[in-house]
């Protein structure tokens, strides 16, 4: 598993503000730092795949658990 500097849980949250918590958050991290996000939102299954490839981030990790989406996001610029 990937050890995360923070996390941020947007459960019962849906589209756009997994991503909109997600940007906001990142920014607060150096980088090389990694971002661990949960989500409960199926649509985050895609927008935060395609957020990372669109920022220039790297999605480390994503896993689904116990009907929960968790993405990792390393901070590249």
């Amino acid at each position: 598993m990937t050890e995360a500097n923070e996390v941020i849980d947007t459960t019962g949250l849906s589209c756009p503000l997994p991503v909109l918590k997600s940007k906001k958050a990142l920014k607060n991290l150096e980088v090389g730092q990694i971002l661990k996000i949960i989500s409960t939102d199926a649509g985050s299954k895609k927008d935060i795949p395609a957020w990372t490839r669109v920022t220039g981030q790297e999605l480390v990790e994503e896993a689904e658990e116990g009907g929960k989406y968790i993405f990792y996001v390393k901070k590249l610029k």
